[in-house]
């Protein structure tokens, strides 16, 4: 009696699973793409058919364009580490960090893809904002507290976009023409104030304080009939 046997298959090639170079692969193309064809215009299939994966894997690693944008290029990417330390050089570190990566940025900068894109795609202005707020109030938020700290939060950010747009996209008048030591001192200083929250402000000198009074008297006192 002759048995048969069936062919039995091949045992299925066990699939290689490398999240991580799959995440580097993904990271290098995106700023090849970004910095070749600026934020708005890259396209999250360009990027991951420049790194040999699929779109999903791409929306799965980072969730959106936005976010893979603030992960690739240089920028708020370094505040984790930026922002741990005394809260009242927070300012200074801050000012000086910007200027000095300001100063040697390309157009994929973060602060400066956000600006252009701003006058030629609003939505995708928002989209960058908004990714952009996020990631930095999370970091932010480590050392600064209060029920107004997102607002103190927003005005840092408002001042930096402020100053980015002044001297590094119209590349004109005194901020512009300002050197990156005085840069840091008066933005430092403007950055203060911006995070200082409102019920901690400096109370008004006595002196201040009691000559106010006496001059509203005075203008009373003047605009009285005689």
């Amino acid at each position: 009696m002759t048995t048969t046997t069936s062919s039995s298959k091949p045992p299925a090639r066990k699939r290689v699973r490398a999240p991580e170079a799959h995440r580097e692969a993904i990271l290098e193309a995106a700023r090849a793409a970004f910095a070749e064809r600026g934020y708005a215009r890259a396209t999250i299939r360009e990027i991951a058919g420049r790194a040999g994966v699929t779109h999903g894997l791409v929306m799965r690693h980072f969730g959106s364009k936005e976010r893979l944008f603030l992960a690739a290029v240089p920028g708020t990417r370094d505040l984790p580490e930026l922002v741990p330390g005394p809260p009242g050089t927070l300012p200074d570190r801050i000012a000086r960090a910007f200027v000095e990566r300001m100063e040697h940025a390309d157009g994929a900068d973060p602060f400066l893809a956000l600006i252009r894109s701003a006058a030629s795609d609003e939505s995708a202005a928002t989209a960058l904002y908004t990714a952009m707020r996020q990631s930095s109030t999370e970091a932010y938020r480590t050392v600064l507290t209060g029920p107004d700290a997102d607002e103190r939060i927003d005005l840092l950010g408002a001042h930096l976009i402020g100053v980015a747009f002044s001297r590094y996209v119209l590349r004109s008048g005194p901020v512009a023409e300002m050197a990156p030591e005085r840069l840091v001192r008066y933005l430092a200083r403007a950055l203060r104030c911006a995070l200082e929250p409102l019920d901690e402000a400096p109370a008004v000198p006595e002196a201040e304080a009691e000559a106010v009074p006496e001059a509203e008297a005075e203008a009373e006192e003047g605009n009285s009939p005689s």
